[in-house]
């Protein structure tokens, strides 16, 4: 089994510091591993924090539901808004696809610190990743 790569939140914080993103009104996490980026781009931005707690994969990885399952989510305003959707990882694409249909009234621009996203932290990372905040 391959060893997973390890990064620092120095790392991660000083590439959130280099990125530019488009102007958001509001920032959603995908919880629970997308809370600490989302968290950290958030304050960042100085937007609101809201957050959809998604499950599709075990801890190990592993599909344990057929799709994403919504299990909750905080209320948006109902008026149109530009979100940045935030996860940590985004492989499949399904997790996002479901907060995107979720989210169909606003405007929203996916990030990921991985994978396949509009903004991609770490684009170059094509192994697992041993996230600082993962226990």
């Amino acid at each position: 089994m391959n060893a997973k790569l390890s990064l620092d939140f120095e790392t991660i914080s000083r590439a959130l510091k280099r990125i530019t993103l488009p102007p958001v009104e509001r920032v959603v996490g995908i919880a629970t591993s997308g809370i600490v980026p989302a968290s950290l781009l958030a304050h960042q931005l100085e937007c609101p924090l809201h957050l959809m707690h998604i499950n599709y994969r075990a801890p190990d990885n592993s599909p344990q539901h057929p799709a994403p399952v919504l299990l909750a989510g905080s209320i948006l305003p109902s008026t149109r808004q530009r979100i940045l959707l935030v996860d940590d990882v985004s492989v499949s694409g399904q997790t996002l696809m479901l907060a995107k249909e979720l989210l169909k009234t606003h405007e929203v621009i996916t990030f990921v610190l991985k994978g396949q996203a509009d903004y991609v932290l770490f684009p170059e990372i094509d192994t697992c990743v041993n996230w600082p905040w993962k226990v």
